[in-house]
C-alpha cells in the first residue's frame, strides 16, 4: 500500500483471494475528496454469488473509509452476460437506486477480466464541510455543487428503428432535448461521452458518420471543438438497440475552465479519418483540474496504426500516446485515478494485464474483452487523473 500524501492522487490495493479490490484517492485543499473503486471477482460464481463478493468488499473498503455510500455518484458495471444478468443484479444494494443512495448507474456487456460475471467501476465524492446535494434527474444524477451543477446520463439508447443511422440520430436527438430541459448545449456543457457499439466492426463507421453530421447542425466542428469520447463495442439491456450513450455534463462551465488535449507529434487529429472526437479534456477548478483521456490506441501523426497484429507493441504505443497528452496537461500517470482498457481478443487479455500491472501496481483498472473502433486496434485504453492547481478565479469543484 502506498503512502498517502495530501493534495495527489494515492493507490491502495484491498484485494483478498476471492476479489481483485482496488482504489484511488485525491484528497483537495477545499476538503473535497474523490475516490474511484474497482472490483473484480477472481473465483468462479454466479451473478448473483459474485455480485455479493462485491457487495461484501465494497461495503468493507466503504467503512473502513468513513465512507458513506451515499457518496457514490457514478457506478459502471461490466458483465459477461448483460441480458441475462440484468434482473438479478438489480435486486442488490450495491447497484445503487432512487431507492438506496441516488447514483448514476451504468450497465455495459462487456466481458470483464480476469473471468468474471461482473465487475465494478465506482467513483464517490465526498465534502468535509458540507453534504453533497444530488437527485435523480431524467436518465442520470444531478449534482449540485455551488455555481455548477454536474449530470452523469446513462443507459440512452434507441429501440423505435433498426438502422444504425436512424438509431444514431435518435439517441443525439434524444440526448440533446435533455440538455436543452436543462438549459445546457452539447457544444458549450459536454465534457465526456462513451459510445458503446453492439456491432463495432460493422456499424462503427456508419455511426461515425451520422454523429459527425449531427455535430456539424449543432456547432462541433473542427474550427471549433469535439468533445472527449470512447468508442467501443459493448451493448444494453434492450436487445434491439445497437447503440448505447453514457456521458457527463456540467452547466454553469466556463469556456476557459476547458481545455482540449492533443500531440501532433505522436497522434492525428480525429477528423482526418472521419471521426469526431477529442483525444482528452482539462476542466480547471479552484483547487484541482480533472483531466479525461478518451479511448486512445497505437496510433501515429497520419492516423495509422502502429505496430499492426502486435499486441505489447500496440500497448506500449497506447501508453505513450496517453503520456504525452497527459504531459500537456502538466500531468502523469502519477496522477491517475483509473484505467479501463479494453482489449479485443480475449486471448490477448493475461498478457495485457500483466503488462499493465507491472507497471501500474495499485492503480484501480478495469480490464474488459471488446472490440475497438478498427479491427487492426487490439487494444484501447482511456483513464481519468485529478492534479492538484490553484486557480483562484475559477469555482470549487
Amino acid at each position: 500500500m502506498n503512502k498517502k500524501t495530501e493534495n495527489v492522487v494515492s493507490h491502495f490495493d484491498e484485494s483478498d483471494k476471492n476479489i481483485l479490490a482496488r482504489y484511488s484517492c485525491f484528497k483537495g485543499k477545499t476538503e473535497v475528496d474523490e475516490y474511484h473503486f474497482t472490483f473484480v471477482p477472481i473465483v468462479y460464481g454466479t451473478v448473483s454469488e459474485q455480485i455479493e463478493l462485491i457487495n461484501t468488499s465494497y461495503t468493507k473498503i466503504l467503512k473502513k473509509l468513513t465512507l458513506d455510500s451515499n457518496s457514490a455518484v457514478f457506478r459502471r458495471f461490466f458483465c459477461s452476460d448483460l441480458i441475462n444478468q440484468y434482473q438479478t443484479i438489480r435486486k442488490y444494494s450495491v447497484v445503487g437506486s432512487e431507492k438506496y443512495d441516488k447514483c448514476a448507474v451504468s450497465f455495459v456487456s462487456q466481458p470483464p477480466y480476469p473471468e468474471a460475471k461482473v465487475a465494478l467501476w465506482a467513483y464517490h465524492i465526498i465534502d468535509r464541510n458540507q453534504p453533497i446535494l444530488k437527485s435523480i434527474d431524467g436518465p442520470g444524477l444531478k449534482m449540485k455543487r455551488n455555481s455548477l451543477t454536474h449530470f452523469w446520463d446513462t443507459g440512452i439508447m434507441s429501440t423505435e428503428e433498426q438502422s444504425v443511422r436512424l438509431q444514431t440520430m435518435d439517441i443525439l436527438s434524444l440526448y440533446k432535448k435533455i440538455l436543452s430541459h436543462r438549459n445546457m448545449k452539447l457544444a458549450d456543457n459536454v465534457i465526456r461521452t462513451w459510445f458503446f457499439v453492439k456491432n463495432i466492426d460493422t456499424d462503427y463507421m456508419e455511426f461515425a458518420k451520422d454523429r459527425k453530421e449531427f455535430f456539424e447542425k449543432n456547432g462541433l466542428t473542427p474550427a471549433t471543438h469535439f468533445i472527449a469520447s470512447t468508442g467501443v463495442e459493448g451493448s444494453g439491456t434492450n436487445i434491439k438497440a445497437r447503440i448505447l450513450l453514457d456521458a457527463y455534463s456540467i452547466a454553469g462551465i466556463k469556456p476557459d475552465q476547458i481545455q482540449f488535449l492533443s500531440d501532433s507529434r505522436y497522434l492525428s487529429p480525429t477528423y482526418i479519418y472521419g471521426v469526431t472526437f477529442e483525444r482528452g479534456v482539462v476542466i480547471n477548478y479552484r483547487d484541482r483540474k480533472h483531466i479525461m483521456i478518451s479511448g486512445t490506441a497505437s496510433i501515429n501523426k497520419k492516423g495509422d496504426i502502429v505496430y499492426p497484429g502486435n499486441v505489447v507493441k500496440q500497448l506500449h504505443r497506447t501508453l505513450k500516446n496517453i503520456e504525452v497528452l497527459l504531459k500537456n496537461a502538466h500531468a502523469g500517470f502519477n496522477d491517475v485515478c483509473v484505467f479501463i482498457v479494453y482489449v479485443r481478443d480475449a486471448s490477448d487479455v493475461k498478457i495485457i494485464y500483466n503488462e499493465m500491472r507491472k507497471n501500474f501496481c495499485n492503480v484501480p483498472i478495469q480490464f474488459v474483452v471488446a472490440s475497438v473502433c478498427r479491427p487492426g486496434w487490439l487494444v484501447e485504453i482511456e483513464c481519468q487523473a485529478i492534479c492538484d492547481a490553484v486557480n483562484p478565479d475559477f469555482p470549487d469543484f
